[in-house]
């Protein structure tokens, strides 16, 4: 069996790569990597330039599909014709509760009108994006600035995501399945700095800010805090409308689906994420 995982220099996909044993595997990323584990094909291409994608599929099996929905329809018209049988894509528990229509819905999609026997893995909110939001702050000045200290959901680690793709890219009984993933726990905001802190040794504080100082510390940070700012404060919704920022919407503990109910395995908790990544926020 050969397996072709796309997107695979990203975040889960690189993880799915190393999860992936016992089997051939076809990495696709848009760069060279020379960081892949012995015995991987690396493989250069675009999901978003489908020309670029020839030869890609041959002798492929199983498809680890990261979502660019521009181009979906294309990219699995080209691993049918190259006889791929199954194709996993990574979408979004977006999806699973109708606020997504036009990014991850339209991959999903494509894949299941091809006639291959397809599975979604939806994550939720990502563990990561307390790296990418909080990582500078935590490094630079051990504090955190944020409107919501009390603001609380069930972040997913990186690595349950990968297990259950691996698990639905070689297993059987996955088929036709879509899997919305979060982590085990609902945990605040405070809590996971209180886990960060923990994890590093070292106190962060928490400084509550209002949403408007929120929004100039991140977009002065750049990147992912900067292009995420207006969503994640609550001055955009997710369509990319205007909204005004709200109060503080404070949840309660519920019952939500983790890799436990897709592939039988606990999921990671939000400390053992913190403590994975304390070199990250050292």
């Amino acid at each position: 069996m050969r397996i072709l995982v796309t997107g695979a220099s990203g975040h889960v996909g690189r993880l799915v790569v190393e999860g992936l044993e016992g089997v051939e595997v076809r990495a696709l990323s848009r760069r060279i990597r020379a960081d892949l584990p012995v015995g991987v094909e690396g493989v250069v291409g675009d999901l978003s330039r489908p020309e670029s994608l020839e030869g890609v599929f041959e002798g492929v099996d199983r498809v680890y599909l990261f979502p660019v929905p521009d181009t979906a329809e294309r990219v699995v018209d080209m691993a049918r014709a190259a006889g791929v049988s199954r194709v996993v894509t990574l979408s979004s528990d977006a999806v699973t509760h109708g606020f997504d229509t036009d990014f991850h819905l339209p991959v999903e999609r494509a894949a299941e009108a091809s006639g291959l026997e397809w599975t979604h893995v939806r994550p939720g909110e990502f563990a990561l994006n307390r790296l990418w939001l909080w990582g500078p702050s935590i490094r630079g000045r051990r504090v955190v600035r944020d409107p919501l200290p009390e603001e609380a959901w069930y972040p997913v680690h990186e690595r349950d995501i990968a297990d259950v793709a691996v698990a639905s890219l070689v297993g059987e009984g996955h088929t036709g399945r879509a899997y919305t993933l979060n982590g085990p726990a609902l945990v605040s905001r405070r809590e996971q700095v209180a886990a960060i802190s923990e994890a590093i040794g070292e106190p962060v504080r928490f400084e509550v800010v209002d949403p408007h100082t929120a929004r100039e510390d991140y977009l002065a940070q750049g990147g992912f805090a900067a292009d995420n700012a207006d969503f994640l404060l609550g001055f955009e919704d997710y369509s990319g409308g205007e909204s005004d920022p709200g109060g503080q919407e404070v949840h309660q503990a519920e019952a939500v689906p983790t890799s436990m109910d897709a592939i039988g395995r606990p999921a990671r908790t939000f400390r053992q994420w913190a403590r994975d990544h304390a070199a990250d926020f050292r």
